[in-house]
């Protein structure tokens, strides 16, 4: 026996009901943007690195301040990099997690429509 659904008929209804009731995750398209906006900002860093470099090498006059100065930028783009990875790392497992409760909600319907069918 089939139970009358509360959900509204048609396309755009569906798709404002199921964001509603967080039937359909719309992180799962957003994360996306945060990771090039994430990126974004990295890149904004490392261009501080490179300028703090630059600033600590004309400052000091000396070939020590250039030493120094290359040190750090070495230092600077390794912990950019980390970032880099760090990062993706992050949106990398919130994709997982929504492809997951995407998979969950898959196997749920499946077995909506399995005990139904008998």
């Amino acid at each position: 026996m089939r139970r009358a659904s509360t959900r509204p008929q048609g396309q755009g209804a569906q798709f404002v009901w199921d964001l509603l009731t967080f039937e359909r995750m719309m992180t799962n398209q957003v994360v996306h943007l945060v990771y090039w906006a994430g990126l974004g900002i990295i890149g904004v860093g490392a261009f501080g690195v490179l300028g703090a470099t630059v600033g600590i090498a004309i400052r000091e006059a000396s070939i020590l301040g250039v030493l120094l100065a290359l040190v750090m930028l070495a230092v600077g783009l390794l912990g950019v990099a980390a970032g880099v990875l760090l990062w993706r790392s992050f949106c990398e497992f919130y994709v997982t997690i929504f492809k997951i409760s995407d998979d969950l909600a898959a196997l749920r319907q499946q077995a909506e429509d399995e005990r139904q069918g008998r």
